[in-house]
């Protein structure tokens, strides 16, 4: 059972901006660990709260879920807490990480443009969405003059920037369309009703909005278009990694032996992602399919050098970054905290084809 739980008070005038921010935009869920597990003797519970970019999570968002439930958190002493943000380039998201508030999806863009943290674990490294359009979108020059979703973020943000990179594939810009603005649970209503005529859907909404409309089709695979674009890791305020490393690291080899349960014990994880994304348990199958035989989860560090580093150079030619000061991969990425949460799960493996 998912239960509501409000986020501490602070005495900080700067933590109780974030907290705001998350009490507006954030959805807290904790789960009784204790319940499902027999942890470790424990002297205290070290709590953490951590962030999912998309309220309700889609599948692909589920490793935190799937690791609270299984116990995983707590028989290495974690109590989590699981925030739900409405995009990772939402205000609260950006402040609760900023501010050390929470663990949550860190873009290159946040620490070109000068937010003090890295990136610790690759928990999906791969884009898993299609962007899904209506019946009479046959190609992307067909987008001129129609309406794109921004959900989840709005100008910046990941549908928005999924729209950018479409339309450039027809020599379009932003300029040439109209975006739509909306909360990520409108991806698929809006789609489906009509009032956007493009989205970048995960593999499960897809199927639900075609199901609802056939006519709805895929006009690209993301995955294929970007194939070395960095989807999401996490990352953490740089001064609590210094403060507090051996929590970050137990916390990912939690979620780290989570995806690799994920992978290997179907019939134990989709009742979990069932009950954390509300989408029917065939439409979350089709997506754990789907996820699995592309290697969209990371099952050890998650993290590519040369994917990052396409990743940072691709910003830069958009200008989102600065290209006089792009970041580093060692800037980007503390590596060697990766490093020591795979050797915490039990070192690195090989699933099927996914390695990274």
């Amino acid at each position: 059972m998912l239960n509501a739980s409000p986020l501490a008070r602070s005495t900080s005038s700067r933590r109780q901006s974030a907290l705001l921010l998350l009490g507006a935009c954030a959805i807290v869920t904790m789960i009784d660990s204790a319940a499902v597990v027999d942890a470790q003797d424990c002297k205290e519970m070290r709590k953490i709260n951590i962030g999912v970019s998309v309220t309700p999570p889609n599948v692909v968002h589920t490793t935190p879920f799937v690791a609270q439930a299984l116990g995983l958190f707590a028989k290495r002493c974690i109590e989590a807490n699981i925030i739900q943000f409405e995009g990772s380039g939402s205000p609260a998201a950006k402040a609760a990480i900023a501010q050390g508030m929470a663990i949550t999806n860190l873009s290159d863009i946040a620490v070109g443009r000068g937010v003090k943290a890295q990136q610790f674990w690759g928990v999906v490294p791969r884009l898993s969405p299609v962007y899904a359009v209506g019946a009479n979108i046959k190609t992307a020059a067909d987008l001129k003059g129609k309406k794109l979703s921004a959900a989840g973020g709005g100008v910046g943000g990941f549908q928005w920037r999924m729209g950018r990179e479409v339309l450039r594939t027809a020599g379009l810009s932003p300029d040439d369309v109209q975006f739509v603005a909306q909360g990520t649970a409108g991806r698929v209503p809006g789609i489906v009703g009509g009032q956007v005529d493009a989205v970048s859907l995960h593999p499960e909404d897809f199927h639900l909005a075609v199901q609802k409309n056939p006519a709805i089709h895929a006009l690209v695979d993301l995955a294929k278009l970007l194939p070395n674009f960095v989807y999401i890791a996490y990352g953490a305020q740089s001064a609590w990694i210094a403060r507090d490393r051996a929590l970050l690291r137990d916390t990912a080899a939690a979620m780290i032996e989570a995806n690799r349960i994920m992978y290997r014990d179907k019939d134990k994880v989709i009742p979990i992602m069932v009950e954390a994304t509300n989408r029917p348990k065939e439409a979350v199958e089709f997506a754990w399919e789907v996820l699995t035989r592309n290697c969209v989860w990371g099952v050890n560090e998650g993290f590519n050098p040369e994917r990052t580093t396409w990743t940072v150079d691709y910003d830069a030619s958009f200008g989102d970054l600065d290209a006089a000061h792009k970041p580093t991969f060692e800037q980007v990425v503390n590596m060697s905290l990766a490093t020591e949460a795979v050797e915490a799960a039990g070192g690195r493996v090989t699933i099927g084809n996914c390695t990274e």
